[in-house]
């Protein structure tokens, strides 16, 4: 090999020392990328049907005669939920079922529990809205209005301010203050149109209306 040759083998081997192996290393990197992505949402479409598939199952526990569910297999769908699939959207419509069972069959500690877990940490604003909402009904039946309107400070979406605050009238008729919850109802009243205002909305109004008289 003539000297020129080995000048040029050299440069070539230095070439690769700065380059050759930076880009080897960045092709892997973007293959890994690449199928690691892909793994990664077909781990997420798997997870998502079972999720799905356990939910589906939870709710079809009520195709019962009586169309009321058997506690132990909602508590035993429930809680795979949970544990495959915690802090997940599917799990947390689980969590609300199950506290609507507790609520069906009295016990209200059950439902507070599950319900407060959902709207410490919910897995997206609306989760989150309903079950600050179900849990102030449950804290009013165990007649802790006080702490079920706490729950209902704040601003609400705008979908849920007239359910929210209705409730709160209905907190506040519980607690004696009427003045507080006329406006209460007032303003849900004004969160919703003509039609859908008529009804029972308006007979609360109309029930603190004549205790005023």
């Amino acid at each position: 090999m003539s000297s020129t040759e080995d000048d040029q083998l050299a440069e070539f081997k230095d070439w690769w020392q700065r380059n050759g192996k930076p880009l080897v290393t960045g092709g892997l990197l973007a293959l890994v990328v690449v199928f690691g992505w892909q793994a990664f949402q077909k781990y997420q479409s798997n997870q998502s049907q079972g999720a799905s598939m356990l939910y589906q199952q939870l709710l079809e526990t009520t195709l019962t005669p009586t169309g009321k569910p058997d506690p132990a297999q909602v508590a035993d769908l429930a809680g795979k939920l949970k544990n495959e699939f915690g802090g997940s959207t599917y799990a947390q419509y689980g969590s609300l079922f199950v506290a609507k069972v507790a609520v069906d069959t009295g016990k209200l500690d059950d439902a507070a529990s599950e319900l407060k877990a959902i709207a410490d940490k919910p897995s997206n604003p609306t989760l989150g809205e309903i079950a600050r909402q179900r849990l102030a009904q449950v804290l009013a039946a165990q007649n802790k209005a006080d702490e079920a309107l706490k729950l209902l400070d704040g601003d609400a979406d705008k979908a849920f301010v007239a359910t929210r605050e209705e409730l709160k009238g209905d907190l506040l008729v519980q607690l004696g203050r009427t003045d507080e919850a006329n406006a209460a109802y007032q303003k849900a009243k004004a969160a919703l149109s003509d039609e859908a205002a008529v009804g029972g909305l308006q007979i609360k109004l109309d029930d603190l209306a004549k205790g005023d008289a």
